[in-house]
């Protein structure tokens, strides 16, 4: 099992010379990956009676531009956890992926979904009540242009008329993982995802919803063993021993990555994220 760590995309800050330390240091303890989430707004909640989710004033920084920065700095494999899909255009995602991609010699894993937020559909121009059915066009779609050097191709929202990306992908593909937790997500991963990000703790549910997944997997003619999980271990969730655990949890449920999110464990310095992915890299030896 691969081990890595959650990006601290709310808590970092904006210095880029803490953004590189914290990368070049995670690097140097031994971990593989870095997962990093996705939001382009924040909503203002005073009017907005019941938000719960993110705000303005949580601070998100742009995934594929800063995989550009990080290629540059480290060799870590960079994982978007996830990129909401559908509010994006499918054609630019499928470039700046390969970019990236070139960029840090295909160690891109992109991480894709449909959301929760209509404000941010709303603001970018998408049909948030059409996200499921658009997510499975915009994957065909990235992964023809990733593959082919010209592609035509004519879907209920795509029209591409001999026309290609350059550069494309290190190995003309990019692995497409994929959120979500319904049913109607979890077959449509089974059809389509090469791996899941699945929310929750390593327990008997989480066991049987597992084994449904590879289910679903084989009858639509795919092999389970290759799709790829990838859980995530809250630090907030209690001390280092129980990090361990959940680690070890995931393992017997057949995870095949695992990332420690350090966000919202009450840190207040780099120094303090750093200090926890050097003692739980040191327990579990990534």
């Amino acid at each position: 099992m691969q081990i890595g760590v959650t990006f601290p995309q709310t808590e970092i800050g904006t210095d880029p010379t803490a953004i590189r330390e914290y990368a070049q240091t995670i690097e140097g303890l031994g971990y593989h990956h870095l997962v990093v989430f996705d939001h382009v707004l924040g909503a203002d909640p005073r009017h907005r009676q019941g938000w719960i989710g993110y705000t303005q004033k949580d601070q998100f920084h742009e995934p594929f531009v800063l995989f550009g920065y990080l290629a540059a700095l480290t060799k870590l494999e960079l994982v978007t956890a996830v990129i909401i899909l559908p509010q994006r255009q499918a054609v630019l995602v499928a470039k700046q992926a390969a970019e990236v991609d070139v960029l840090s010699g295909g160690k891109l894993r992109l991480g894709v979904g449909i959301g929760w937020n209509p404000v941010e559909y709303e603001a970018l121009g998408m049909d948030f009540h059409t996200r499921g059915r658009a997510i499975e066009e915009q994957i065909e779609v990235m992964r023809l242009l990733w593959s082919q050097e010209v592609v035509s191709y004519q879907g209920h929202a795509h029209t591409i008329v001999e026309a290609g990306l350059n550069p494309l992908p290190v190995r003309r593909s990019i692995p497409v993982w994929m959120g979500g937790t319904s049913e109607h997500a979890l077959r449509r991963i089974a059809r389509l995802g090469d791996g899941w990000f699945p929310q929750g703790p390593p327990d008997e549910d989480m066991r049987a919803t597992l084994e449904q997944l590879r289910t679903w997997t084989a009858e639509a003619g795919r092999d389970p063993a290759a799709l790829g999980i990838e859980a995530r271990i809250s630090a907030a969730s209690g001390d280092l021993s129980t990090w361990v655990r959940q680690t070890e949890a995931w393992q017997a449920l057949g995870a095949t990555h695992t990332s420690l999110n350090t966000m919202n464990a009450g840190y207040t310095s780099l120094d303090q994220h750093l200090e926890a992915l050097r003692v739980y890299a040191e327990a579990v030896k990534p």
